[in-house]
């Protein structure tokens, strides 16, 4: 190599010991990094295509809980059955377009007897009242008696990072935990939401974009790490010769 011939010139390759050692841990441990991210990015693939094969499917008509599965995740579906407003529980610090709100989640009685959870959308917050420490939810009432409802199934929102863990059974919650849910409701729930699709005109935003799992930005910290790895080769063989 033309890089190397021209460093060779009145110099000798002689590696010193603790640059080499700090040399291959800073390779071994971001190429490491490296695989890590090239394994979460095929998991995120296999989500990926698994999102897309499900959005294909024919829409599931559920009828009872035992008919959604965690396997139908993405999948459309619709439901028809009565909602029950006392149990609907309204998730905070949720954003849209920059503006703070509330995502709305009501569950659906089916003819069972069962319930499936209804994510029904996003609403604006309102101001608290002046001196009181706690946010009051919007109004957003469901429709009375039966209504249809469709949808794609998922999982609950997001979670966000809580500094202490306590079950939460007032209708204002931080996170949503499904099975803490039902425990404290006493309410038989599918495995997964169902996301309303746009439609009703009741104050309630329902933006559902598809689903992108973030394998291209996997993909990217990946050669991220790989470069830095080439980069401390690099580096280290040319401080490595040294004059004679």
């Amino acid at each position: 190599m033309p890089i190397l011939e021209s460093m060779s010139r009145g110099r000798r390759f002689r590696p010193s010991l603790w640059p080499t050692i700090a040399a291959l841990v800073v390779i071994g441990a971001t190429i490491l990094l490296g695989n890590w991210q090239s394994r979460r990015a095929d998991l995120r693939g296999g989500l990926q295509q698994q999102a897309e094969t499900m959005a294909g499917e024919s829409p599931l008509s559920i009828t009872r809980a035992a008919d959604v599965s965690p396997a139908a995740r993405y999948r459309r579906a619709s439901a028809t059955g009565e909602y029950v407003a006392a149990r609907q529980v309204w998730l905070d610090n949720r954003t849209h377009k920059g503006v703070a709100g509330f995502r709305v989640l009501t569950p659906l009685k089916l003819a069972d007897g069962s319930h499936l959870l209804v994510d029904r959308g996003w609403i604006a917050g309102r101001p608290s009242a002046r001196g009181s420490a706690t946010r009051e939810p919007p109004a957003a009432d469901p429709p009375r008696g039966a209504v249809q409802v469709s949808g794609r199934l998922n999982q609950p929102p997001p979670k966000f990072l809580e500094l202490s863990h306590e079950v939460q059974t007032g209708p204002i919650l931080q996170n949503l935990d499904l099975d803490e849910y039902a425990k404290a409701t006493g309410l038989a729930l599918a495995p997964l939401v169902l996301e309303e699709a746009p439609g009703p005109q009741d104050g309630l935003v329902r933006d559902r974009p598809p689903p992108d799992l973030g394998r291209d930005k996997n993909i990217g910290y990946m050669w991220q790490w790989y470069g830095f790895a080439a980069l401390t080769a690099m580096l280290w063989l040319i401080f490595s010769w040294k004059k004679t």
